[in-house]
């Protein structure tokens, strides 16, 4: 299977995916996504399915997307400057979801396929995704559950030379990391990017099993979760944590750089942003409390498996 060629099949894929979890998500909810499909004048375009005020989610989206240039922005061309001058093709499902409930943890999750060609010369691609957990009040269980079924997301793609569990799981952590404010953004999960290493079906495989999966380590947590009772406070302390998840997505994140500077639909990219969020001046949680244990058992570099 050719690079150009297997284009289609994961765009086919990739509008499954997004259909399957939105269906998943509105059974739990109890309240339809709204439908927003939108054109990018420079080539290619995407469907936004969001929800926003749910039964269940206070803000949620699953975006597609497909987009294609011939000049890549700089937060692509900066690390790869051979690609320079070529035809690229980049998609990808991307989902956000902000429950109401403080107890209920965010969740994200990305599945990407990326090609530059050029005639003449070879066509370079890759793969990208991963799946992460951002708790507010930490349940072990929980993260465990998540991590172990990220782990068998990847189980059938190892071999005697790789985990890649945990070559993925060290990249997540790695990476969802605020270095302004020396803590991790959550418990994470697990990352990849510019993934070529086997070949163009298996890889297609193996982001296919990312995404297949994400269903099955996420809504059991919310559907378990979601009817806690909780208080103002701890919608207080959700809202100041969630200002976390705005300071790395504007900050570090690359999906979020890469559509701005693609030209991408803005609304569709920011759709990832909680919709209450505070910051308060060098607040502190009370020693012993459930907040402050979120810090020193969660927000830390741990082996959940």
């Amino acid at each position: 299977m050719s690079a150009p060629s297997v284009s289609s099949r994961v765009k086919t894929y990739l509008l499954d995916l997004q259909y399957r979890i939105v269906t998943a998500l509105e059974a739990l909810d109890g309240k339809p996504f709204l439908t927003d499909a939108w054109q990018r004048p420079e080539g290619g375009g995407g469907i936004a399915r969001v929800l926003e005020e749910g039964l269940v989610f206070e803000r949620g989206g699953v975006n597609f997307s497909h987009v294609t240039g011939n000049n890549l922005p700089p937060s692509a061309a900066a690390s790869r400057p051979e690609l320079a001058g070529r035809n690229w093709e980049a998609m990808g499902v991307s989902l956000v979801l902000h429950p109401r409930n403080p107890y209920a943890p965010t969740a994200h999750m990305n599945v990407r396929f990326f090609i530059a060609t050029e005639a003449g010369k070879e066509d370079v691609w890759w793969f990208g995704g991963g799946m992460d957990l951002t708790p507010y009040y930490g349940f072990e269980e929980d993260a465990i559950h998540f991590h172990q079924t990220c782990k068998q997301s990847l189980a059938n793609y190892d071999d005697e030379y790789s985990d890649l569990y945990a070559e993925f799981k060290k990249w997540c952590d790695d990476y969802f990391y605020l270095k302004h404010r020396k803590e991790a953004r959550g418990v994470g999960g697990i990352f990849f990017d510019d993934f070529n290493r086997l070949d163009l079906v298996q890889s297609f495989a193996m982001m296919q099993s990312v995404g297949n999966h994400f269903i099955d380590a996420y809504l059991p947590l919310v559907a378990k979760r979601k009817d806690m009772p909780y208080g103002e406070a701890e919608r207080d302390f959700q809202a100041y944590r969630r200002g976390r998840y705005v300071e790395f997505n504007l900050v570090f994140d690359r999906g979020t750089l890469f559509g701005l500077q693609s030209g991408g639909r803005t609304e569709s990219i920011l759709m990832s942003m909680p919709p209450i969020v505070k910051w308060r001046y060098d607040w502190k949680p009370q020693a012993g409390s459930a907040e402050a244990k979120l810090y020193t058992d969660f927000l830390i570099a741990r082996e959940w498996l």
